[in-house]
C-alpha cells in the first residue's frame, strides 16, 4: 500500500512551557522514512485526563492508560504507531506496561507517570525490542521546535497523509497560557469516546476532576462529531496533560472556563483535520443540523448523513442529491415531521415543505466542485439544539488502501 504524503499545514503551533517531544523510525514500518515511535514528555508532573473508545474489544494500551486517569504526577506519553498491540489478550497488557518502563527508564522518571498509546494493524503482539530501542533514540532527541514538533506527530501516523496540529493561547488571571494539539486518523475514524489518537498538552494547572469533565466535554462537541466510515476503532484515546509551568495554581471561575473554550477550539481544528485527510478524501463534509429537540437527536440525523455512502458518493461526483440526503435523516432513528424539513447544499434551498425546490444543479454542482468542503446544512423544526459534524467523502482510493491495507 502506498500513502502519498501531502506537507504539513503550517504555521507550525509552539508547544506550551516545560514540554519537550520528538520521534524517530524504529523499524516498526516498512518505509525509514516514516517515523514510528513518539515521546512526549513534561518536565513536571503534569494532571492527565483521557477519554477512550467505546468500543468493547478495546486494545491494551487503552485499558492501561484508563487505570491510570484522571490523576496527577505524570511525565510522559510513550506512543508507537504501526501496530495496535489490540487483540493480544493478557501479553498485550504486559507489553503496554514495558513499553512504558522502557520509556521511565530512558527519561529516568517514575514509571507510574507514563501513559501509552498505539496505532496501526491489529491481533499482532507488539516487537518489544525494536520499541525500546526506538525510545532510547526518541529520548536523545526532545526538543521544543518545529522539527521535534513535526517528527512527534508523524510517529502517530499509519495512513495519514500529514501531522495534525492545533494552538491557541489564553489568558487567565492575568497569566498567559498555551494549549497545543496534535491527533492522527485517516480511517476507522467514528469516535464514540469514543483509528484516531490524540494528545493535548498546556502549561496551565488543572485539578484532575476538572480536567477530565472539561476533556469529556470539549470530546462531547468535537471528535464524537466526526466520522470517516463509521468504524470506531479499538484504540481511539485523547489525552490530556497539564503540567502548570506557565504558574500559579490549578484554574477556577473564569479561567477554568476560558481555559474550556480555548481546549474546544484546539480540538475541533483536529477534528476537522481528520475529516479533511480522511483516506483517498477529496471534499469535506461539515453536516449542520439544528432545530432537533436534543443534541443526540441532532448528532443521531448528522451522523446518519454524513456516514451514508450514498450521501458520500454523491458529494465525491459533485451531485446535488438532495433525495440521498433527505433519506438519510429519514433513516436516522429520530422522529420529526418531513413537512418541516429544510435542507440546503452550500447555501442553496434544496428542499422545505416535504418536496423539492427549483434549483440551479449545475450552479451547486460547481460548488461543490470549487471548494474542499461542502456545507450541508439540515433544519428539522422540533426544538432547540444544534450541532456541527465533520466528515470526508468515499472514493475509489479509500476502497484500494482499504483492499490493500493489511489488518
Amino acid at each position: 500500500m502506498s500513502i502519498t504524503e501531502t506537507p504539513v499545514r503550517l504555521p507550525i503551533p509552539p508547544l506550551p512551557k516545560g514540554f519537550r517531544v520528538a520521534g524517530a523510525h524504529a523499524g516498526l514500518k516498512r518505509n525509514p522514512t516514516r517515523e514510528d515511535i513518539s515521546l512526549v514528555v513534561s518536565d513536571l508532573p503534569a494532571t492527565a485526563a483521557g477519554v477512550y473508545t467505546t468500543n468493547l474489544v478495546f486494545a491494551a494500551p487503552v485499558a492501561f492508560d484508563r487505570a491510570r486517569t484522571p490523576g496527577t504526577g505524570f511525565r510522559a506519553v510513550a506512543i508507537n504507531s504501526g501496530n495496535a498491540n489490540a487483540c493480544t489478550g493478557a501479553r498485550g497488557l504486559d507489553d503496554a506496561a514495558a513499553m512504558a518502563s522502557a520509556a521511565a527508564a530512558s527519561l529516568a522518571v517514575p514509571e507510574a507517570g507514563v501513559l501509552v498509546l498505539s496505532t496501526g494493524i491489529i491481533g499482532e503482539f507488539l516487537p518489544l525490542g525494536k520499541i525500546k530501542a526506538g525510545i532510547e533514540i526518541v529520548a536523545g532527541r526532545l526538543g521544543t521546535d518545529a522539527d521535534a514538533v513535526v517528527t512527534a506527530a508523524r510517529g502517530m501516523m499509519t495512513t495519514d497523509t500529514r501531522p495534525k496540529l492545533s494552538g491557541s493561547s489564553f489568558q487567565a488571571a492575568g497569566v498567559a497560557h498555551t494549549l497545543f494539539g496534535m491527533a492522527k486518523g485517516a480511517a476507522m475514524v467514528g469516535p464514540r469516546m469514543a483509528t484516531m489518537l490524540g494528545v493535548i498538552l498546556t502549561d496551565a494547572a488543572l485539578a484532575p476532576a476538572d480536567a477530565q469533565r472539561l476533556l469529556g466535554e470539549a470530546t462531547e462537541q468535537t471528535f464524537n462529531c466526526v466520522s470517516v466510515d463509521g468504524h470506531t476503532s479499538t484504540n481511539d484515546t485523547v489525552l490530556l496533560l497539564a503540567n502548570g509551568a506557565a504558574g500559579g495554581t490549578p484554574l477556577t471561575g473564569k479561567g477554568l472556563e476560558a481555559f474550556g473554550q480555548a481546549l474546544v477550539d484546539a480540538c475541533e481544528a483536529l477534528a476537522r483535520e481528520i475529516a479533511d485527510d480522511g483516506e483517498g478524501a477529496t471534499h469535506v463534509l461539515r453536516v449542520e443540523v439544528s432545530g432537533c429537540r436534543t443534541r443526540d437527536d441532532a448528532r443521531q440525523i448528522a451522523r446518519t448523513v454524513a456516514d451514508s455512502p450514498l450521501v458520500k458518493t454523491a458529494i465525491h461526483g459533485a451531485d446535488p442529491n438532495w433525495g440521498r440526503i433527505v433519506s438519510a435523516a429519514g433513516y436516522s432513528g429520530v422522529a420529526f415531521d418531513p413537512d418541516k424539513l429544510v435542507l440546503r447544499l452550500n447555501g442553496t434551498l434544496l428542499f422545505e415543505h416535504g418536496q423539492p425546490v427549483p434549483f440551479d444543479a449545475d450552479r451547486v454542482s460547481e460548488s461543490i466542485k470549487a471548494a474542499r468542503e461542502t456545507l450541508i446544512e439540515l433544519a428539522v423544526h422540533a426544538g432547540p439544539a444544534s450541532i456541527r459534524f465533520y466528515s470526508s467523502d468515499l472514493t475509489a482510493e479509500y476502497v484500494h488502501l482499504n483492499a490493500d491495507y493489511h489488518t
